[in-house]
């Protein structure tokens, strides 16, 4: 099936869900996890684009609901964030992007209801504070993009990146570069994946140092128990399609935004699960080793969290709910 979009005065024409951009231009390893199908340039700061939400993406829920993860729209405007400078920028296809703060908000009220197949979506992306380098190339920029499925805006979002030469990369990393397998799980007690409103025991990114079943919740002496003692950045499935979908030398965004989630299931007793919205800052590398610590402090339709790892804070951010009830 072809589908397009005929374009106005702001948007260029013929805009097409009909097959993925090369995976390479979104630094992804399986053609599968590519969710761009088009990006058009409208001038030198504005682009549209086409992208396509799989119901058999592994975000997806098994569970009835027909609303896509809100992972969608960050892996989005990521893939996005590849392929803009790749393709229009000058940016070196080899170049490493590294991920300094990203946000979004949804219109719980406007989400596409997944159908049969796939969900087209309509991108319509900003490009700003775009910068170079001592030799002219593209450095780094910011990101803001709108996205719509039916000619209804759903989501916004946003954020900044720095762009690294293999060479610099390399001198930042330093004896950690060029990982070629993911890590070992660190072997912690794991939660329910129903409690944290995940499909399956793979989709669980979070470990707990103690017991999780006991965690938050009432006891049967009608006390409740207290919070875990530690919640610790551990894939369940460090060959996750969706997360590890390429070997890495750190833990990637989308890890720590979803950790960042599951934590606060925990830290809330379930009671806030699907965020409408998050804010995550980027301070330095998250690295596997030692399992970074997840600290979350729900406050009403808030959720504030911050990693720890060896004395410092390597990211923090907030999430936000549309309600403090239980999904």
């Amino acid at each position: 099936m072809d589908a397009r979009i005929r374009g106005t005065v702001e948007e260029p024409r013929d805009l097409s869900w009909s097959r993925t951009v090369p995976r390479e231009l979104v630094h992804r390893a399986s053609v599968a996890e590519v969710l761009l199908t088009d990006v058009r340039r409208v001038d030198a700061t504005r682009f549209v684009a086409a992208a396509c939400w799989s119901r058999s993406h592994p975000t997806f829920p098994v569970d009835g609901h027909a609303v896509h993860h809100p992972l969608m729209v960050v892996e989005t405007l990521r893939q996005l964030g590849i392929f803009i400078p790749l393709r229009y920028l000058g940016v070196p296809v080899d170049t490493r992007m590294l991920i300094t703060d990203v946000f979004f908000t949804t219109e719980p009220g406007a989400q596409p209801q997944a159908s049969h197949g796939a969900t087209q979506v309509t991108c319509r992306v900003r490009v700003t504070g775009l910068r170079t380098g001592y030799d002219g190339a593209t450095a780094g920029l910011r990101l803001h993009a709108e996205f719509l499925a039916g000619g209804v805006v759903f989501a916004r979002a946003g954020g900044g990146a720095r762009f690294l030469s293999p060479e610099r990369y390399a001198a930042l990393r330093g004896p950690l570069v060029g990982t070629c397998q993911p890590p070992a799980s660190a072997g912690l007690l794991r939660p329910d994946p129903a409690r944290l409103g995940v499909p399956h025991a793979r989709d669980v990114v979070i470990g707990c140092a103690d017991d999780p079943g006991r965690a938050g919740g009432p006891g049967g002496d009608g006390r409740r128990h207290r919070d875990p003692k530690d919640v610790l950045v551990d894939a369940a499935d460090p060959w996750h399609p969706f997360f590890f979908d390429h070997a890495t030398d750190h833990v990637p965004g989308m890890v720590l935004l979803e950790a960042a989630r599951q934590a606060a299931v925990l830290a809330s007793d379930g009671t806030l699960s699907r965020p409408t919205g998050v804010r995550l800052t980027a301070l330095r590398f998250t690295e596997f080793s030692p399992p970074a610590r997840i600290v979350c402090v729900p406050h009403h339709r808030t959720c504030v969290f911050r990693f720890e790892q060896d004395g410092e804070c390597p990211a923090f951010g907030v999430l936000h709910y549309q309600s403090p009830l239980r999904a």
